[in-house]
């Protein structure tokens, strides 16, 4: 607060009576540093330009390098080509890092700029490298930086690594990993989250076993792979294992403690979380708040978790989501109804999980007109394309309504584009539910399906999802086998996420040794309190 009013009293203070306290204020630059929002700054961005001072060189240059803090590279843009100095590019490419929304120009500012003479530096290419996402904009650039001479300094070759993670080719970024001279904790990071990128956790696991030293980014990374990779029980243990090599861990290591508890229905530990939280943070934010929500509905104590979310202050979506899915999956459905009305009503859009929610609600108590209400207002008013989840909801409702040719329908006409890691994810989150419904009817439906065409992949696929919203994990494998025998469409396990590997291993083709060492490490006391 304090800082937005020493920005409003600039703004509106007169040039005239105030110019020693302006000039003050213009020399220590501290009103730039003060702004926390792209609006307080076009508010001062105004004021200059009325005041007659934005054409000063350096409060345009500091005006600049502000705006490349905040998500908005068109306005950073229009501001260097105001100012017109090429050596003030690099804010520029700053502001394209920061916004992704906007990155894939960078790229052909990066010429643009070069072309009129500017003269990169190892600042310019570590900007760029956090721009790209595709891997022959990747080497294009990373040539650029060889030619230019960039390429030795350690904070380009880290990266380096990311880039290449995040562009898919972790081969290239071990390369440059392997032939750097020198590495730094950023170096370990990049590579050991890029490998957690492409889901192997068992090689960041020895990469992580094999640093010289860590920060506490190193063990967020590996704490949240395992919980990524549905062992939620390795990461709580992680998470003690940090404790006791003396971090304290920060928000981020918090939250994902909580998702874990959460994932595991470890309210003990939960509550030994939320204590500490109580303890340690002055304020509490949007974050921790709805991760205190989730974890206390996903381990079936909704109304610790609604008592949590009326007392927090702000929410977003996703808060409103998660309690109104805890009402819906483990509680009351009436109050996840009741929560939904009261999302509309404070004009929140609501998206395809809070519609989850209240569809997985209606097919638990049979409200089969309330379910199409609420299908019809995502689809018509809200716009919002069916996924699997919402389909798999709608079936069991028809079907617990005593509807099963409308349930059927419904699994048979599953969009093809359905067959994706998406749908893993909702059954998954179904998993949890227990519809009136006859289970065997979506078994039944595929099967048929597959008689009727044995080389359709899709009915194989839906009948690998209700196997594993039953959680039948054996049947799911037996059908993936079936699959790679027939060599039907895309192989599991290849195309698609392993079910099975989600919940329960870390990553295909880990060697039977280190499974059993991770199964030994999920099985915690849980008589043992976490202790921070």
């Amino acid at each position: 607060m304090a800082k937005a009013s020493s920005i409003r009293q600039f703004v509106t203070t007169s040039n005239r009576s105030n110019t020693p306290v302006l000039l003050g204020l213009l020399k220590s630059f501290k009103l730039l540093d003060e702004s926390s929002s792209i609006e307080h700054l076009f508010q001062v961005h105004a004021r200059l330009v009325t005041s007659g001072n934005f054409w000063d060189s350096s409060w345009a240059v500091r005006l600049l390098k502000s705006s490349s803090r905040f998500a908005s590279s068109s306005y950073t843009v229009s501001l260097f080509r105001s100012i017109g100095k090429l050596y003030n590019a690099n804010a520029v490419f700053k502001a394209f890092w920061v916004s992704s929304t906007h990155s894939h120009k960078a790229l052909s500012f990066y010429f643009d700029v070069i072309r009129c003479g500017f003269v990169p530096d190892s600042y310019t290419f570590v900007s760029l490298f956090g721009c790209i996402r595709k891997i022959d904009s990747g080497e294009m650039c990373h040539g650029q930086a060889i030619k230019r001479g960039c390429d030795r300094v350690l904070a380009v070759r880290n990266s380096l690594v990311n880039m290449y993670t995040c562009c898919g080719a972790l081969d290239l970024a071990k390369k440059v990993f392997v032939e750097m001279p020198k590495r730094d904790i950023v170096s370990w990071n990049s590579l050991i989250a890029g490998e957690v990128r492409g889901g192997d956790v068992c090689s960041a696991r020895k990469l992580f076993d094999e640093m010289p030293e860590r920060n506490i980014v190193s063990w967020n990374v590996m704490i949240g792979a395992y919980l990524g990779a549905n062992n939620p029980g390795v990461s709580i243990s992680l998470f003690r294992e940090m404790v006791g090599s003396g971090f304290r861990g920060n928000e981020g290591s918090f939250v994902l403690l909580l998702k874990a508890c959460g994932r595991s229905a470890r309210l003990k530990e939960g509550r030994s979380v939320h204590g500490s939280l109580i303890r340690t943070l002055v304020c509490s934010n949007v974050v921790v708040d709805t991760a205190l929500v989730d974890m206390y509905g996903k381990c079936k104590e909704v109304e610790l978790a609604r008592r949590v979310f009326d007392s927090v202050s702000r929410r977003n979506r996703v808060t409103w989501n998660v309690m109104i899915l805890a009402h819906c999956l483990h509680g009351n459905p009436e109050d996840g109804f009741e929560l939904f009305g009261a999302m509309i009503d404070g004009r929140l859009i609501p998206d395809e999980v809070t519609f989850v929610g209240v569809l997985c609600g209606c097919a638990r108590s049979g409200f089969l007109s309330k379910g199409r209400s609420y299908y019809a207002l995502m689809v018509e008013e809200f716009k919002i394309k069916p996924n699997f989840g919402h389909l798999w909801c709608m079936a069991n409702l028809y079907s617990s309504a005593g509807f099963p040719e409308e349930a059927e329908e419904i699994l048979k006409n599953l969009p093809e584009e359905d067959v994706t890691e998406e749908s893993t994810k909702w059954a998954n989150l179904l998993s949890s539910t227990r519809f009136s419904g006859n289970p065997s009817l979506g078994e039944s439906i595929a099967k048929s399906l597959i008689e009727k065409d044995s080389l359709n992949y899709k009915y194989y696929h839906l009948l690998m999802n209700v196997y594993s919203v039953a959680g039948r994990w054996e049947d799911v494998d037996r059908v993936r086998e079936v699959v790679k025998e027939r060599k039907i469409g895309r192989v599991p396990g290849c195309g698609l996420v392993d079910l099975k590997m989600i919940v329960h291993d870390l990553k295909r083709g880990c060697e039977e040794e280190e499974v059993d060492k991770v199964i030994t490490e999920t099985s915690l006391d849980e008589n043992v309190t976490v202790i921070y």
